[in-house]
């Protein structure tokens, strides 16, 4: 079986198609509201961040591992950096961050309220 190679720096995948990937496996494995928050022009910080909610510590961990399995595998990507913490994960795959939460520590933090715009959240 041969494995898809596709990468950002040659331009086989925009930005946009990986967040859109990376909230679609998260559904896939029972994410909890999952959005994408388009952060073009408003920082150097990254392109797009996904969001998602967990249950507990354990789907925390378990939802970045389906994440960064599903990327390597079918588009050989792996993540520039992963900062994993009981509740709150963290993978940078360059112009996209995933973060994932339990659900007290999102509320806690509130991620959108620092980035809404409006118009630039999509909820999945």
């Amino acid at each position: 079986m041969e494995i898809k190679k596709m990468s950002l720096e040659t331009n086989s995948m925009s930005a946009a198609d990986l967040a859109k990937i990376i909230a679609n496996v998260l559904d896939d494995k029972k994410g909890k509201d999952i959005a994408i928050i388009d952060l073009k022009g408003k920082t150097v910080i990254a392109d797009y961040f996904v969001l998602c909610s967990a249950k507990s510590t354990v789907a925390v961990r378990s939802l970045a591992d389906s994440v960064d399995e599903k990327l390597s595998k079918e588009y050989g990507m792996e993540p520039r950096g992963r900062d994993i913490d009981p509740k709150w994960a963290a993978v940078d795959y360059g112009c996209v961050i995933l973060h994932i939460f339990h659900e007290e520590t999102r509320e806690f933090f509130k991620l959108e309220r620092l980035w809404d715009d409006g118009d630039n959240i999509t909820r999945i």
